[in-house]
């Protein structure tokens, strides 16, 4: 393995304060940061074990953990919002940083990884491959900027602010994945099914039955009007 530690600025350059406070939140001593691995520059290296945070957009690094997994353990690091206040800085300049701060209904669970876990499902069913997703509180910054997000009424995202981490839970194998799924879920099972037993809107249940079909967890079992029918794979 290719393990040297590079300057400073490579790979913080763009940073942001969310994926900072992560990093060194998840660091143990002797970790290195920003090692350069097989052409990759990676978040922490500890040991043999290579650590990539991701706060968004498991696309954006499919390619290389795909390629790293190959020849070496890689854990992908991943928060979701539990709580979220969201700032609202004041548009006005004489207003000077004033702000205005709210907390979001909205709350995440670990199933939301299903979101992401879209873009390489398949991933976990490689021995060298682990995820962990923690549970956090965190503050969204937003700007006014009115040529931008019509859908926010021209509010943009600034950056994101880590306030506590409240729980993690890791994923080494297909199975774990399954442990998300409520014991009340039928034998077989439609989305709807799926998403009634999760307590979440269907898109992510079929988000869901997408990733655990990917996995070998569940098989197309059948049809119960036009709506597809699953069921459990074997051994899982």
């Amino acid at each position: 393995m290719t393990n040297s530690p590079q300057s400073p600025t490579i790979g913080l350059l763009n940073e942001k304060p969310m994926h900072a406070a992560l990093k060194q939140w998840y660091a143990q001593p002797d970790d290195v940061f920003e090692a350069l691995v097989d052409g990759f520059v990676i978040d922490i290296v500890r040991g043999d074990l290579l650590i990539e945070i991701q706060t968004a957009n498991f696309s954006a690094v499919k390619e290389k953990l795909s390629t790293l997994v190959a020849k070496h353990p890689v854990r992908l690091v991943y928060p979701i919002p539990h709580e979220k206040w969201i700032v609202k800085l004041d548009p006005e300049p004489e207003a000077k940083g004033k702000a205005q701060r709210r907390k979001s209904p909205k709350r995440g669970g670990v199933e939301d990884v299903f979101n992401e876990l879209v873009s390489f499902p398949d991933l976990l069913a490689q021995p060298n491959f682990s995820l962990e997703v923690l549970l956090i509180q965190e503050e969204e910054v937003r700007r006014y900027d009115g040529r931008r997000a019509w859908r926010r009424r021209g509010w943009v995202t600034e950056e994101r602010r880590l306030l506590e981490v409240v729980s993690g839970q890791r994923f080494e194998t297909p199975g774990d994945v399954w442990a998300l799924i409520p014991d009340d879920l039928p034998g077989m099972f439609t989305t709807s099914d799926l998403a009634g037993a999760m307590r979440k809107p269907r898109r992510l249940a079929q988000r869901a039955a997408y990733c655990l079909r990917k996995m070998g967890v569940i098989t197309q079992v059948g049809k119960r009007g036009r709506s597809v029918l699953y069921a459990r794979a074997d051994g899982i």
